[in-house]
């Protein structure tokens, strides 16, 4: 209990300094039940830029990985999707991602670009087409490998002393070897190198690389320069398209793992390096908002903040905390449905349009976003799909009371393990779990969504989230008069919502999610990648 204390009182005596995000939340909405489509970022993504759940897209796992684990696979956004950046292209709108991307790149070539956002409604890309993982960051072995990459170097060196015992032997006449066996065991170390060295020693360079449209700049990125430029672009492109509309996603790469962090904040905050790179996001974010208020902007541009996932809290080292904390809410980033995995910050200011310091309790959702657009550009959404998201303009203005979500699902890959039910006339919010994953003994959690790694409980267990939004107090027939009825009506809205599914292809199938040769963005002689052309733009 002492301990617990201390932690407490030292969250709120050394907050973590973020200036600009709460001016933020100050002079727009504060959404405090924002949920995410997924726990993970690339079908959370996904979602927020369709509109849709991501089972829809075929962008929710069945088996394997839930993300697109290499730059280099065949999987993606496929191109029939239509994303809000799309729909307002159309409208005339000049759109610009910078940043992360994670929806994949190539289909059946290195350079087709199929899932590239140029095919997706973004008239320039600067950013990494992949992700932020372990291997971009110089020096650092990539964590669930280390052990393994280690003893692979073990049995190299081993196997090349091997071969040159050999070989001094037969030179000097210490002893007689065949020339073929000596060839014979320097191709199977050679092959060896090959087959691991690869997937280890080159990853770097294959899955962090920075591209400008459809060139690549850096091959790999450098970490320690990605925040500045970035920074750099998203300004860069404010000011020259401020004389007409434009649409600029800026996907940081903070704070997610590792949370590199530039010289000028590293150590400034009282919460390790994570909290330095929440910091140093903080800036950032103030950066871009000084430069639209530079601009004469302020006024007449709609601002959106939020997260796609929750935090990281398995991710430790030591006694560290490297991936955040979600505060009351249980779990984390990958943990299916669980608050604490799909639970997101959401600001929204438009200064005249949408009251200001205001907190909106009501459920929303990032999907929220495609719709809202849409409607404020005046674009017409797709009529041939199943839009999940909502119009949520007349709510953040204060026109309407409540939210225009009834029934809210909560994916983990492609099986369903929780839904949210919002009963406006009684003020209630339930949440009911069919499928939960399993804590082990040293409290962390399996990521599996399906199968022997999770538990179905019978009866799927509810939760009164309004009174209990840790999720710690799961009702039963004696605690809750309406148990069984809540169930019933949520498990019609589950009939009705799986009548809508329809097969598609699996982009995150195993075949779509592993890494191909032929699909390696490679600026140089495949494998030996390498490049740095940053020096060479004038922006």
């Amino acid at each position: 209990l002492m301990s617990s204390l201390i932690i407490v009182l030292y969250h709120i005596l050394f907050p973590l300094r973020t200036p600009n995000i709460d001016q933020l939340a100050k002079e727009g909405v504060k959404l405090t039940q924002h949920i995410a489509a997924a726990s993970l970022c690339t079908p959370s993504r996904a979602a927020f830029l369709t509109g849709r759940y991501p089972i829809r897209s075929g962008m929710a796992s069945k088996a394997g990985s839930r993300v697109f684990t290499r730059l280099a696979v065949s999987g993606g956004l496929p191109p029939n999707e239509t994303t809000f950046a799309k729909l307002l292209q159309q409208q005339g709108y000049t759109t610009a991602l910078i940043g992360k991307w994670h929806q994949g790149m190539n289909c059946e070539s290195r350079n087709d670009y199929c899932h590239h956002p140029s095919k997706h409604g973004f008239s320039y890309f600067y950013g990494t087409p992949h992700s932020l993982v372990e291997e971009c960051e110089p020096g650092k072995a990539f964590k669930p490998n280390a052990a393994q990459e280690a003893k692979y170097w073990f049995y190299t060196e081993m196997a090349a002393l091997l071969v040159l015992s050999l070989l001094l032997g037969r030179i000097t006449g210490l002893f007689f070897v065949k020339w073929r066996i000596i060839a014979f065991a320097t191709l199977c170390t050679v092959l060896f190198f090959i087959f691991w060295f690869p997937k280890h020693g080159l990853l770097r360079y294959w899955n962090c690389i920075m591209f400008r449209d459809h060139n690549i700049t850096e091959q790999p990125m450098k970490i320690e320069n990605a925040a500045s430029r970035i920074l750099k672009e998203a300004i860069s492109f404010i000011e020259r398209n401020k004389q007409g509309p434009f649409l600029l996603f800026v996907s940081l790469l903070h704070v997610h793992t590792p949370c590199f962090t530039t010289e000028m904040f590293r150590g400034k905050s009282r919460h390790g390096l994570y909290g330095d790179n929440v910091e140093e996001m903080d800036w950032m974010v103030g950066k871009i908002l000084a430069a639209i208020d530079k601009e004469g902007l302020r006024n007449n541009t709609f601002t959106y903040f939020a997260s796609d996932n929750g935090g990281y809290v398995e991710s430790r080292d030591d006694n560290s905390q490297l991936g955040g904390w979600n505060g009351i809410y249980k779990g984390g980033k990958a943990m299916g449905g669980l608050e604490g995995g799909i639970r997101v910050p959401g600001i929204i200011r438009w200064p005249g349009i949408i009251p200001a310091n205001t907190v909106i309790d009501e459920p929303t959702s990032l999907m929220d976003i495609y719709p809202t657009l849409a409607h404020l550009a005046g674009a017409t959404m797709p009529q041939d799909r199943v839009i999940d998201g909502k119009n949520q303009i007349a709510l953040l203005q204060g026109a309407v009371q409540h939210s225009e979500h009834e029934f809210m699902f909560h994916y983990c890959g492609a099986f369903l393990h929780a839904v949210r039910w919002y009963q406006k006339e009684r003020g209630a919010l339930w949440k009911v779990y069919y499928v939960t994953q399993k804590f082990h003994q040293d409290g962390s959690i399996g990521y599996a969504c399906s199968e022997d790694k999770v538990i179905y409980p019978n009866p799927p267990l509810l939760f009164d989230l309004l009174r209990d939004p840790s999720e710690v107090n799961p009702l039963s027939p004696n605690s809750e008069p309406l148990f069984h009825t809540v169930l019933q009506r949520i498990e019609r809205a589950v009939e009705d919502h799986q009548k809508t599914l329809t097969p598609v292809p699996q982009q995150l199938s195993l075949d779509n999610n592993i890494w191909k040769h032929w699909l390696q963005p490679c600026c140089g002689t495949f494998p030996f990648c390498w490049c740095d052309k940053e020096s060479d733009h004038k922006s």
